[in-house]
């Protein structure tokens, strides 16, 4: 099997989940000669304060033959990408390079060596905006886990990382060998790229009492059912005003608006994954009629349930 050979590019301050998450994969897959890059040569501290030994820094390691540049991101590429000998060994690699990544705000590093002028990229959604002011000419979208736009990929923050190595890992060796990995790894395989960060279990607060947990997880056990104000107020043996009050104090949003978004996600699932009519899904996850679908899809998505099929529904995770 050929060895393909991947560059991993740390700093002062890297993310070390950044690094350590993506390699495993790399490592289980087999097939990848992987490299550890710095700016100097030896021990790395990372943002959390693990220290890690880069074997390479830029000035020994010539920036040709790398197949995979992988930069990753931790509060330290706001210093790091005023490096001018990192950003221009990041920049001289990525010339050769067969595909260019980031992990999290390593997109900045990448954007200050000029690799995603024009480009669509994700990073962690706290740091979108930052990367949106600072860099123009680059267009960010905060809510998809990985995005590929070319030979560029880019990646949300942390575990996301590895959703990208695995999506790398399955571009180049297969389903079979990816699924393995994550197997071994207990990790999804896979959740697509454009699997939101914004999902409904990351962006609302967490329930505080017991009884609108019952309900949320009524809601999250069968999307599809009846979950009226009635329904769920049975669930959390509440009258329908008070779970009205208490559900939307406690997770920020009204029940029937949260009701919705988790039927969106268990839509957006079964478009990914099947070829089921849309009116099947929409009956099964609780919309009654496609049209309630279409309008629930457009209200939460801006897309209609056919183009977000034929956008995501792919075997490389790409985001066209």
């Amino acid at each position: 099997m050929q060895s393909h050979r991947i560059a991993f590019v740390i700093f002062d301050g890297f993310q070390s989940l950044d690094l350590v998450g993506p390699h495993e994969v790399f490592q289980r897959a087999g097939g990848y000669d992987c490299a550890i890059v710095a700016p100097e040569p030896g021990p790395v501290r990372a943002e959390s304060g693990l220290p890690l030994h880069a074997g390479h820094g830029v000035a020994g390691l010539r920036p040709t033959g790398i197949d995979t540049l992988v930069v990753v991101g931790g509060a330290g590429v706001y210093a790091a990408r005023h490096d001018s000998r990192l950003t221009g060994w990041v920049a001289a690699a990525a010339r050769g390079a067969r595909r260019v990544a980031s992990v999290c705000s390593g997109a900045f590093l990448l954007a200050e060596a000029g690799l995603l002028d024009g480009r669509r990229v994700t990073t962690h959604w706290a740091r979108a905006e930052r990367l949106a002011q600072d860099y123009p000419s680059v267009t960010v979208q905060p809510d998809p886990i990985f995005i590929r736009d070319g030979h560029v990929w880019s990646s949300a923050g942390v575990t996301a990382g590895m959703d990208l190595a695995l999506a790398l890992v399955e571009e180049d060796q297969g389903q079979k060998v990816a699924l393995e990995v994550a197997r071994h790894l207990v990790l999804f395989l896979r959740r697509p790229g454009n699997q939101s960060q914004f999902s409904v279990g990351l962006w609302s607060m967490q329930p505080a009492s017991d009884p609108i947990r019952h309900a949320v997880t009524a809601i999250h056990a069968d999307p599809g059912a009846r979950h009226d104000i009635a329904h769920l107020a049975s669930h959390a043996r509440l009258s329908p005003r008070h779970l009205q009050r208490r559900f939307t104090a406690e997770l920020g949003i009204p029940p029937a608006a949260y009701v919705e978004r988790v039927r969106v996600e268990a839509a957006q699932r079964a478009l990914e994954n099947g070829g089921e009519p849309i009116d099947v899904i929409a009956r099964r996850y609780g919309f009654g009629t496609a049209e309630t679908l279409r309008r629930s899809f457009h209200r939460c998505l801006g897309v209609a349930p056919s183009d977000y099929r034929d956008r995501f529904r792919s075997t490389t995770g790409e985001h066209r």
